[in-house]
């Protein structure tokens, strides 16, 4: 006799009911309140081939020379993402924007802050560059210029038929295929050796709020989905995520675009034009954005997302555990490319952790226990 199996998602708890073996996160005194995710930076050694990916994958050209590209998405913003000539190709840093009466010659007294140059921001700011303390750059900026909006499809979901509702009545659903048109920068994640470290000082330089809390089998916090601090109005789920793991890395970032339309014909234009899909599309757990995962020609991960949380200041952070299961809700499984890959080289990278002291055996054997547990057992 067969016996269907039990279906569960992984259990939450509001940071006032935890667990008495779960550690709460410390929240530090921020110095101010960043109020958006302005653009991201990346060094480049074929800028022609990131441009080919880029606009692919939805971005628009603002302005193109021998050294620099910059890119924008169809909302107000100059620009979302910055890319420079290179040798080495890798993530850079990110740009928030903060509030005019930033202390700047506190961040630089106490902080290490370097005044930006004058011309360094497409659309004009002033501001100071930091470096986290795994040594991405983080811009700092206020009084950014804007662009008009362009024009941009409405979405599709409100004319979306559902089982006893039907809202659309002799008509069609017709989306163009067309690359999917990145309306703005959601989310950006950094993976780091030192968890706790990155996120303090992600939460003391940008007064970042934990919106979910996963800790591993010791109760220990060690991945974070920080929002922005905005009071009462809404702000995206997850604006900086923060992975305990076993090198310090860009993971991916996240880009909005309309609906769940673009999402499909976004992917069909990826897929003709050769380039490499990842995951998706699929919903996520934490966060519940619908999404679809690509590479850049450097392996770079990119992923479009649309239908995500919103939450005010006055959300209480939630926790849960550790596993793959959080990450996704439906669709395919987590791709093992989404974790590290056992090689001689990750090998090694272990052994120096385990010597500095930056990494516990106990905490890697429960590292290596979630990876190596499938998220969903019967796919």
């Amino acid at each position: 006799m067969s016996h269907n199996k039990v279906l569960r998602t992984p259990p939450e708890y509001p940071e006032s009911e935890l667990p008495a073996h779960v550690c709460k996160l410390q929240r530090p005194v921020a110095l101010h309140k960043a109020t958006q995710l302005a653009f991201l930076r990346f060094d480049k050694a074929n800028l022609d081939e990131a441009q080919r990916f880029w606009t692919d994958f939805g971005l628009i050209t603002v302005s193109r020379t021998q050294d620099m590209l910059v890119m924008r998405g169809t909302g107000s913003a100059p620009a979302v993402l910055m890319a420079r000539k290179a040798k080495v190709p890798r993530y850079v840093g990110a740009a928030f924007t903060v509030p005019p009466d930033t202390d700047f010659d506190r961040l630089r007294r106490e902080s290490g802050a370097q005044p930006l140059a004058a011309n360094a921001v497409p659309g004009g700011a002033r501001g100071v560059s930091l470096l986290d303390p795994d040594g991405n750059e983080v811009w700092l900026i206020t009084d950014w210029g804007v662009v008009d909006p362009l024009p941009l499809r409405q979405p599709k979901h409100h004319h979306m038929n559902a089982l006893g509702q039907s809202v659309r009545v002799n008509a069609t659903v017709r989306t163009d295929i067309e690359p999917a048109a990145v309306g703005r920068l959601g989310h950006v994640v950094l993976q780091t050796t030192d968890f706790h470290t990155m996120a303090d000082w992600y939460m003391r330089h940008l007064g970042l709020i934990p919106s979910d809390v996963q800790y591993l089998d010791d109760g220990a916090p060690f991945l974070t989905f920080f929002r922005l601090d905005l009071g009462d109005t809404p702000a995206d789920h997850h604006t900086v995520v923060i992975a305990g793991g076993l090198e310090a890395c860009y993971e991916h970032s996240a880009w909005e675009v309309t609906d769940m339309d673009a999402l499909g014909q976004g992917q069909q234009v990826l897929r003709a034009n050769g380039h490499e899909h990842m995951w998706g599309i699929g919903r996520h757990l934490l966060g519940s954005q619908l999404f679809d995962y690509w590479r850049d020609g450097d392996g770079l991960a990119f992923e479009h997302y649309t239908d995500g949380d919103l939450f005010t200041a006055d959300r209480e952070p939630h926790y849960g555990p550790f596993t793959t299961s959080a990450l996704w809700a439906w669709g395919h499984d987590v791709p093992s490319s989404m974790f590290p890959a056992k090689t001689p080289a990750m090998l090694w990278r272990v052994v120096k952790l385990l010597r500095s002291g930056r990494v516990t055996l106990k905490r890697l054997m429960q590292m290596g226990k979630v990876v190596d547990t499938p998220a969903r057992p019967w796919l």
